[in-house]
């Protein structure tokens, strides 16, 4: 009786087991929801995303361009800049070059005055008058100058500055009243050296008496005419007392 029983309960509890799982309440509701599209097309957005990479591309592209043409720009900029760079340097060469030449020019034109030299003066600018005698020996200065080519001669100081080494050549002329107690008498000194003297005396009248040399001066080198201490002379506009000298030749 017991066992029966027993075995149809077996039974039940097998079927029971087998069937399927209970679906939740959840899947059922899943299962009766209607499918929801996606809010957007995948499609135009990816159409949209490549038109705007094209679009990029092409800007990129132009760029490109722009960046090549810029880039060729400043290639022939630099091109021109290192002509002009060239031609810069060409003309400051040139511009030495005729500064150079001009200098020479200016060098030789200066020798060429320098060595252009010749003067003549007399003791009075104007007016006559008796010089002396005085109680040392004096330098003459040569007041009325008529010829100082290249300006050698210097009338306030009575000396002649040689303007270049060479061969000189100088005279003076000398003369006044005299009598016993003041000849007339002057010596050609050159720097402190005397070189040749003038002398004349004589009881009464006019006495006159001159000289000359050729001197080979060096630059620089003073040549003058002194008048002897206790000595006379005597000039006016008739211009008897006078100094000149010549450059004969340069060395």
């Amino acid at each position: 009786m017991e066992i029966a029983v027993f075995f149809p309960l077996v039974l039940l509890v097998c079927s029971v087991s087998t069937d399927p799982i209970t679906k939740t309440a959840d899947d059922k509701l899943s299962e009766n929801r209607p499918y929801e599209p996606i809010p957007y097309d995948i499609h135009a957005v990816l159409r949209e995303m490549t038109a705007s990479l094209a679009a990029q591309k092409v800007e990129m592209r132009q760029l490109q361009k722009d960046t090549e043409a810029q880039a060729e720009k400043l290639k022939e900029l630099d091109k021109l800049k290192t002509e002009l760079d060239k031609q810069k340097t060409e003309v400051d060469k040139q511009k030495t070059e005729v500064d150079k030449q001009k200098t020479e020019v200016d060098k030789v034109k200066q020798q060429l005055q320098a060595r252009q030299v010749a003067f003549s003066a007399a003791l009075l600018a104007e007016g006559s008058a008796v010089v002396g005698p005085f109680r040392r020996d004096t330098t003459l200065v040569f007041k009325y100058v008529a010829t100082n080519i290249g300006r050698a001669y210097n009338s306030n100081s009575g000396i002649f500055t040689a303007p270049v080494r060479g061969a000189y050549h100088f005279e003076f002329y000398i003369g006044g009243y005299v009598d016993n107690h003041h000849p007339t008498a002057a010596v050609l000194v050159k720097n402190q050296d005397h070189v040749f003297s003038a002398y004349a005396k004589q009881t009464s009248y006019y006495a006159s008496t001159s000289n000359g040399a050729t001197l080979i001066l060096e630059v620089g080198d003073h040549v003058f005419v002194r008048m002897y201490a206790n000595t006379k002379m005597y000039d006016d506009h008739n211009r008897y007392c006078t100094f000149s000298g010549h450059l004969l030749f340069a060395m």
